[in-house]
């Protein structure tokens, strides 16, 4: 029923298995769910992921109960560091953070599905394209969507720029309405530290069927083994249809990058000692 595909070349470790094993998802007696995902390349991509949680980078992670541990929530946030290390963070603190795992899933960029054989393997663990279709299907199957609104703009910052928020695409508040999705708003801070950009080579990206190519002091956008900070604020839920004015989706699209913006500045506070955890404002 399912083809041969590459593999991720890693052992996966007991404990990724195990999580893998508790996941909410109807796996059938091969190990894939209705979308494909496969049980054995999501362990191994979560061995990585753990490893780089707990050993590589410095994670610290707050609000984790506001991310429900069932049903449909789409989780909202800010992109930064030339790369998406902070939805691969995303993913392995909702996997490991808590006594029950969850399995976020992105919409990759429409280029990834383009490379040789990533296409197979983001299936494999839950990433889809990013069409709006499959963002319902999941949702209405329950799911944990995870969403960047900035888009490629987002990891585009340059190192001044790391914390700061481009543009909101509105897309996102018309799911969430269609669908009747609550919102968790987080903040991701350390993602420009750890890569750091100082230029993007648009053109070389085009070459290369990329947005674009980030360059770091080291030339490689490589991550640095830094702190980081993740927030989740508390779910938002907004009233509508989705079919709303573009007036007033855009209105609901401001009050969660306002939100995201705030948090941001507390994760900035924290991460500078001027503020202690216990008095992060999470709503």
């Amino acid at each position: 029923m399912f083809e041969a595909v590459p593999s991720i070349p890693i052992l996966a470790s007991g404990d990724a298995r195990r999580r893998v094993e508790r996941l909410d998802l109807p796996f059938n007696s091969l190990g894939f769910d209705p979308y494909g995902i496969d049980k054995d390349q999501l362990a191994r991509l979560y061995t990585v992921l753990g490893w780089m949680r707990a050993r590589y980078f410095e994670a610290e992670e707050f609000g984790l109960e506001h991310v429900p541990t069932r049903g449909r929530a789409m989780l909202v946030g800010n992109h930064s560091g030339g790369i998406a290390i902070d939805g691969a963070m995303v993913m392995a603190s909702l996997f490991f953070g808590r006594d029950e795992p969850r399995l976020a899933q992105g919409m990759a960029e429409k280029f990834l599905h383009r490379t040789p054989f990533a296409s197979y393997i983001l299936n494999r663990v839950g990433a889809l394209t990013g069409l709006p279709e499959h963002a319902v299907r999941l949702l209405e199957d329950e799911r944990l969507l995870m969403v960047f609104p900035e888009g490629a703009r987002g990891t585009a910052k340059l190192f001044h720029e790391r914390d700061s928020l481009v543009e909101f695409g509105t897309g996102f508040m018309r799911l969430s309405l269609q669908t009747g999705t609550p919102i968790v708003p987080f903040a991701f801070v350390g993602g420009g530290e750890a890569i750091p950009t100082v230029a993007n080579l648009y053109g070389l990206g085009k070459l290369l069927g990329v947005p674009y190519v980030p360059v770091t002091p080291w030339v490689l956008p490589f991550p640095m083994p830094v702190r980081f900070e993740l927030i989740y604020g508390a779910p938002m839920r907004f009233e509508g249809t989705g079919n709303e004015e573009d007036r007033q989706i855009r209105r609901y699209v401001e009050q969660v990058k306002e939100r995201v913006g705030g948090l941001i500045a507390q994760a900035r506070a924290v991460r500078e000692g001027t503020m202690h955890p216990s008095d992060l404002n999470y709503s």
